[in-house]
């Protein structure tokens, strides 16, 4: 609601999402990040403090009200509320007087004695009362004279219920009002605490709460008193009631000698109304309450089945229902010892606010793990999304307390305690939420249950087939979280609604106009408990107030009262006079000891249960650190191995051992790690980056056949078994995996340099073909076991761009190999391989004839498709219609620089390619700088479809025109690849001025992203400036922008390298490293944690490696799959 008051100043409703650099978000995140791995200890302080809070609940909270928090009424309204005088007519007055003794000393036999002495001035005789008589007329008598024991008892209660009617309730009852029984006691206060429950003759119990002030209570049983209090109830036109009016005031001249009393004249002027309820709950309010938990837990269920996490929704179902249970118990205690009076409301009420504000907190968090992108490791999924999601549960649970508190001031004592104790169940709920669940969430993450089908789910995703396109109702988009009612302002308005449902309770019989006028205190007959009156009391120091004493009757006396003056009323109300007050002379006033703060039954818990309780808490503390420890085992090690990427640096930078003597000139790299390079030393050398970077050299192990320099490219095939060597009239073939050579195979160039050198697609019984597409636009295609090579012609216009495409016929069928070339002229063609090993071109024209300036190709193997790069836009072309799907407009591109990077697929119900995230980046055609473009749905939870237009659409597909762009610009990126993680990574000449980095002078690299500059090393000794490098990575495909740069060298390197003018090759190695040749040396770039896994469905297909210092397209990696030798 926060949001939609803030709207005139910020123009939205929607919560803000604060910048990944924003300190609050950071902080968030950080919590997250140590939650997701440390998870036993955070469960453990939650259950901790969950424990220490619900094992004393049966302990604070009594049936008898002795001296614990009263019991919540199970299925009534109750209330004790100050009405404005003249607001209506009382049906019972109250008059009452106090009998001090000394301090805390009120059940000394001598006080007793002298209140029951106090009591039969005021009543008459009631040694023995019972009121008993038979029904007979009365007789009229002299208002002015006393009633004779007889015609007073006969207007008792107890004998029919008129306007002359009376009845009260004296601790002096517990010895039946007897003098002898009073000095005969042996021990008073067990006396006390043995008839706590005695009802007198009209059934009313004498509860220690309503015959004695000051109480102080230990283990359950009172121990003293500071005041005895008689309290007489009598109709209006009783006689009795006007005998005590005018014998209290002459009581308190006459006894002077023995007693003080306060008014000194005994008359008690002031009075105060007050109604009493106990209304039971009604039909309307059994069935508004199952509404709200059918609602609830029909929102719950319904958002539950659209998380697609089939194995944990019972577990999650548990998680979420102890969260709730834990946050209202915990709050019930907390309530229950700062005396926080709870009875005023059903006990079926409290949950369902606590339930509807948690739900909110609970599936806002849930949604924002599963948009985060599945290869991330847990740690960093929960912490961001803790971090996108906790400001927002912060700032509704804060707004939510601060309504409360406002409310509370408002309305009713009753519903203002309901008030104070969502209040405090709302921060429990947050704690829970932060704790508890978060470290729930991320062990089901963790785990495969939750973990797999969070991987592959989309928030809309159902099992069922193609959908028409349909315009989503409002209901339906409630529901879904797709507007603001169903997850910003639902838990408000039902708290907000449960506030108001209850108010009116108390005022049932009002109008609507005076309800709402209630509320707000403008003119209702309700008054606070705390309105001040002047008080003659201080000096005697009393334990309890009146007003307090008032405030704190039990229920249930109140429920008595109404069964003895208005059996068929659930209220009454009642004149309440300020009691006189008598206090014993000489007696000692000063308080001894203050009466403590807290619930009495607290200090008598600590007392006779901490033992006990301690021995639980350590009990339930080890049986959880055990169950998670069983629960977990095995997987601390491998989430140790895979956490987050944020506590060590991004960026690692290896130096592979200088075993070239000349400078490196071109690189290739395989599948499983390994990379060749060739140097002007004429040394080839095989490179194991999975094993630190052992290498050797393939003259050293077996000298080739014939003397294959010079080499024009490199290749490696799909199972990373062969490498093959192309020259200028032979291709060269080495075996990676036995070390041998195997027979050269002629080729004729023509003298011209190939312009694409690649494996094909294997047979099923022969080992993949080489390809090689020269700059002619002539195939060839060399296949294991035929004597001639095979030539086709694709283009007869020269090529500037060849790539190889591969595609999957089938699911698990054979792939099929495409290549994709484009021409100096500008057209594209697409040369497919047929079943008889025939090769068919197409022309492919998406746009005019006129309209031919393509100059670069990258295919995207995974998804199906292909990119057209041209001088200021690029195509999106579907791979198997060759329809045009969407075109991107770009800054001038320079050729070549065209790269693409995506997030992981997911499949949409349309059938087709989905994705997160989409993005490009190329250099600047004029200034050189790399330009990058990313493409996100406009909707959470939906993904970018790859599908043709033409198809219907699913409810969870975007379209391109339905995406935003983010843009980022970087100056000075030098050589860069991107790599199939999703991250760019760049090395450039670090030129800076005092220490600034060259990053800084991006544009959108100041805000809003998380940045790492690491140490710039001004005192290092350099030999020149242009000998500083520097690598940059960067990455936009999640919700958090990355940008970090880190020197090239370390210092123990600085000076032992060769001085260059340019770097070497760069190829990439693996799923997340980079390798570049810098002189004689080669560095090892890796970002985040390294994967040598099958990555045929995710990259680009392989690239053409030729031996030249320009920057070439990146290194290829294939399935692995066993196919007969070449030889």
């Amino acid at each position: 609601m926060i949001w939609y008051l803030l709207y005139p100043l910020r123009g939205t409703t929607e919560a803000p999402a604060l910048a990944p650099n924003h300190p609050l978000r950071r902080a968030f995140a950080r919590y997250g990040r140590y939650v997701a791995r440390h998870v036993v200890t955070t469960l453990i302080i939650s259950v901790a403090v969950a424990a220490i809070l619900i094992y004393p609940f049966p302990f604070l909270y009594t049936s008898d009200l002795s001296n614990g928090a009263s019991n919540l009424p199970h299925h009534v309204w109750t209330a004790a509320q100050p009405l404005k005088e003249n607001s209506t007519e009382s049906d019972v007055i109250m008059r009452s007087i106090w009998v001090h003794g000394s301090y805390m000393r009120a059940l000394d036999r001598e006080v007793l004695l002298g209140a029951l002495e106090l009591q039969d001035e005021l009543l008459g005789p009631t040694k023995d009362f019972s009121p008993r008589r038979p029904v007979t007329t009365l007789r009229v008598h002299d208002p002015h004279a006393d009633l004779a024991p007889r015609d007073r008892d006969a207007f008792h209660v107890v004998n029919g219920l008129t306007n002359q009617s009376w009845f009260f309730h004296s601790p002096l009852q517990y010895w039946a009002c007897s003098p002898e029984r009073i000095s005969a006691d042996a021990n008073i206060v067990s006396t006390v605490n043995a008839r706590k429950t005695q009802p007198t003759s009209v059934n009313v119990t004498l509860r220690h709460s309503i015959v004695f002030s000051g109480k102080r209570f230990e283990d359950r049983k009172l121990l003293a008193a500071d005041a005895l209090v008689i309290t007489l109830i009598h109709l209006r036109d009783s006689p009795v009631g006007r005998q005590w009016e005018r014998k209290a005031e002459a009581l308190a001249n006459r006894m002077k000698d023995k007693w003080t009393a306060y008014p000194a004249d005994g008359k008690s002027m002031s009075s105060q109304l007050y109604e009493f309820q106990f209304m039971p709950i009604s039909v309307q309010d059994t069935v508004f309450l199952a509404l709200a938990y059918g609602l609830a837990g029909l929102y719950f269920i319904y958002s539950l089945s659209k998380l697609r996490a089939v194995k944990s929704k019972i577990g999650l179902i548990v998680t979420v229902f102890a969260q709730v249970v834990v946050s209202i118990m915990s709050s019930f205690t907390v309530c229950a010892i700062f005396r926080v009076d709870l009875s005023g409301i059903p006990q079926a009420a409290y949950p369902v606010v606590v339930l509807s504000m948690s739900l909110e907190n609970i599936f806002r968090l849930i949604n924002s793990v599963i948009m985060t992108p599945s290869e991330n490791s847990t740690s960093s999924r929960i912490s961001r999304a803790f971090g996108e999601t906790a400001h927002v549960a912060l700032a509704s649970s804060a707004q939510n307390v601060l309504i409360l508190w406002g409310l509370s001031k408002v309305v009713s004592p009753g519903v203002s305690a309901f008030c104070t104790f969502v209040a405090v169940a709302i921060v429990f709920d947050f704690f829970y939420l932060s704790t508890f669940f978060l470290a729930v969430l991320s062990v089901d993450v963790r785990r495969t249950e939750l973990g797999d089908a969070l991987a592959k789910a989309s928030l809309k995703n159902n099992r069922y087939g193609q959908e028409q396109p349909l315009k989503r109702s409002w209901f339906e988009a409630m529901l879904q979280g797709k507007i603001a009612l169903s997850t910003r302002i639902a838990g408000t308005v039902i708290m907000i609604t449960f506030v108001l449902i209850a108010q009116w309770h108390f005022f049932e019989n009002d109008t609507f106009i005076r309800l709402l006028r209630g509320v707000f205190r403008i003119s209702r007959d309700t008054v606070s408990f705390s309105q001040p009156k002047n008080s003659l009391l201080v000096d005697i120091h009393q334990a309890r107030s009146p007003t307090s004493w008032l405030r704190l009757q039990d229920h249930e006396s109140a429920r008595e009262v109404i069964n003895v003056i208005k059996p068929r009323s659930h209220s009454y109300i009642a004149r309440v006079y300020d009691p006189l007050v008598f206090v014993l002379n000489g007696a000692d006033r000063t308080p001894v000891t203050p009466e403590r703060p807290l619930l009495p039954a607290l200090y008598d818990f600590i007392d006779h249960h901490l033992k006990h309780f301690l021995v639980t808490v350590l009990f339930i503390l080890s049986a959880v650190r055990l169950l998670m420890n069983y629960l977990l085992w095995g997987d601390d090690a491998e989430s140790r191995r895979n956490d987050d990427m944020s506590d060590q640096p991004l960026l690692a930078i290896e130096s592979l051992p200088e075993a070239h003597s000349l400078d490196v000139v071109l690189m290739a790299s395989s599948y499983d790690g390994h990379i060749i390079s060739v140097g002007l030393d004429r040394a080839i050398r095989v490179w194991d980056a999975r094993s630190g970077g052992r290498d050797y050299s393939l003259a050293d192990i077996e000298p080739p056949p014939e003397n294959p320099f010079p080499i024009l490219a490199v290749a490696t095939d799909k199972r990373s078994s062969w490498l093959a060597l192309l020259s200028s009239h032979k291709v060269f073939l080495w075996n990676l995996v036995e070390h041998r050579w195997a027979h050269p195979v002629p080729v004729e160039l023509n003298g011209q340099k190939p312009e694409g050198f690649f494996f094909g697609t294997p047979a099923f019984d022969f080992a993949s073909p080489l390809v090689i597409v020269r700059r002619n636009g002539t195939m060839t295609q060399i296949i294991p076991g035929m004597q001639e090579p095979m030539e086709f012609t694709i283009c007869k216009s020269p090529l500037i761009s060849v790539r190889p495409l591969v595609q999957k016929i089938a699911p698990h069928g054979s792939s099929q190999l495409s290549i994709l070339t484009a021409s100096r002229k500008g057209c594209i063609h697409v040369a497919t391989q047929q079943e008889n090993d025939t090769w068919a071109s197409q022309s492919l024209d998406v746009h005019s004839v006129e309209d031919r300036d393509a100059y670069q190709v990258v295919p995207l193997s995974a998804l199906g498709s292909f990119l057209v790069a041209r001088s200021q836009t690029v195509d999106l072309v579907d791979a198997k219609s060759k329809s045009l799907l969407h075109t991107f407009e770009t800054e001038p591109i320079q050729p070549r620089s065209l790269r693409c990077f995506h997030s992981s697929q997911r499949k949409p119900q349309c059938g087709s390619v989905g994705l997160v995230s989409f993005g490009i980046a190329y250099n600047h055609a004029e200034t050189g700088d790399c330009i990058m473009h990313t493409f996100t749905p406009n909707e959470d939870g939906n993904v970018i479809c790859f599908r043709n237009t033409n198809l219907p659409p699913s409810r969870s597909c975007s379209t391109w025109s339905e995406t935003m762009e983010s843009k980022r610009q970087i100056s000075n990126p030098g050589m860069w690849e991107a790599l199939p993680n999703g991250f760019l990574v760049g090395v450039r000449r670090d030129v800076y001025d005092s220490g600034s980095s060259s990053g800084e002078s991006s544009p959108t690299t100041a805000g809003g992203l998380r940045r790492r500059m690491y140490q710039r090393l001004e005192k290092r000794p350099s030999r020149s400036c242009s000998d500083n490098w520097e690598v940059w990575v960067t990455s936009q495909l999640g919700r958090e922008e990355i940008y970090e740069t880190r020197p090239l060298h370390a210092d123990y390197e600085i000076g032992s390298h060769l001085i260059i003018s340019e770097l070497g090759p760069m190829v990439k190695v693996g799923t997340a490293s980079v390798a570049v040749g810098f002189g004689n040396v080669i560095k090892l770039i890796t970002v985040g944690h390294q994967h040598f896994e099958d990555l045929a469905d995710n990259e680009n297909g392989n690239p053409l490696h030729i031996g030249s210092r320009r920057r070439k397209p990146a290194a290829v990696t294939h399935a692995r799959m066993k196919v007969p030798s070449w030889m």
